[in-house]
């Protein structure tokens, strides 16, 4: 069986019916032991999209050419857009205990989101290398400029706090981008504390990851982008349902899926 090739004769992965659902860090082992799988998968091609905008931003911090940081910041985050999308995808249905075959479901998620993620996805390389390129020569200049370092964490702050909220509202709902621009500001300012802890984790983790680079190279590959966003989506998930609906909704797709299913 290869890598995103399942063996279809055998049953998904999934839980009981009707079972109740752990909740804070036990709920998180659970998810991570019972799909830890596919979980790797999804941030495999996450990892492998996000590298062509990573290499651009590194050349332009390393050339301190603005537009080379800029311009690679964009066109890998329309590579990264459709795997961002899909990383949430592979989540979510883990948070909701959805049963299916990965391989199967992803190819399914990414056909139907990958052209609205890449202008988000666009938006946040192009957020990401001028964070990233004036965070770095901010720190290299051994000068401490208060207002632009204020402004510099600013925007980490709020692109970590809307994000989760934009990506995982795409792949849930069939919404116009600037319906779900809008929802995730509002989301974001409406559910503060829940936002600026996801935002906050976020934020230390990859300040973590990047200081420790290349010895923090192997672990990205293998869980870096979902192990955080798990925990992120976890914090947020509950404010999205609050406002949605969500699992009222699942619940109802799930039951008109079983009555279908007895029927044949």
């Amino acid at each position: 069986m290869g890598l995103f090739h399942p063996n279809y004769n055998t049953p998904g992965p999934g839980v009981r019916k009707d079972e109740p659902r752990k909740k804070g860090p036990a709920r998180f082992f659970e998810i991570l032991g019972r799909d830890m799988g596919d979980l790797f998968r999804a941030n495999l091609l996450c990892t492998l999209g996000f590298l062509p905008a990573l290499i651009l931003i590194f050349l332009g911090i390393l050339g301190r050419t603005v537009l080379l940081a800029a311009a690679g910041g964009i066109l890998g985050g329309i590579l990264l857009g459709p795997c961002y999308a899909g990383l949430h995808d592979t989540i979510l249905r883990a948070m909701r205990d959805e049963p299916g075959y990965w391989w199967h479901v992803y190819k399914k998620a990414f056909r139907r989101n990958w052209r609205q993620s890449l202008i988000p996805g666009a938006v946040l390389g192009f957020l990401l290398a001028s964070q990233l390129f004036m965070g770095y020569f901010l720190l290299a200049g051994g000068q401490t400029d208060v207002i632009s370092a204020a402004l510099i964490c600013m925007n980490v702050l709020l692109t970590a706090m809307i994000f989760p909220y934009l990506f995982s509202q795409l792949v849930l709902m069939d919404l116009p981008l600037g319906t779900l621009v809008k929802n995730s500001l509002l989301l974001a300012l409406s559910f503060a504390p829940r936002s600026i802890a996801a935002a906050l984790i976020q934020i230390i983790y990859w300040i973590v990851i990047i200081s420790f680079l290349p010895y923090t190279a192997l672990w990205v590959v293998l869980f870096g982008f979902a192990l955080v966003e798990l925990i992120v989506l976890m914090i947020i998930y509950p404010a999205m349902d609050k406002c949605f609906g969500l699992e009222e909704r699942f619940r109802q797709q799930q039951a008109q899926r079983d009555a279908e299913n007895r029927e044949d």
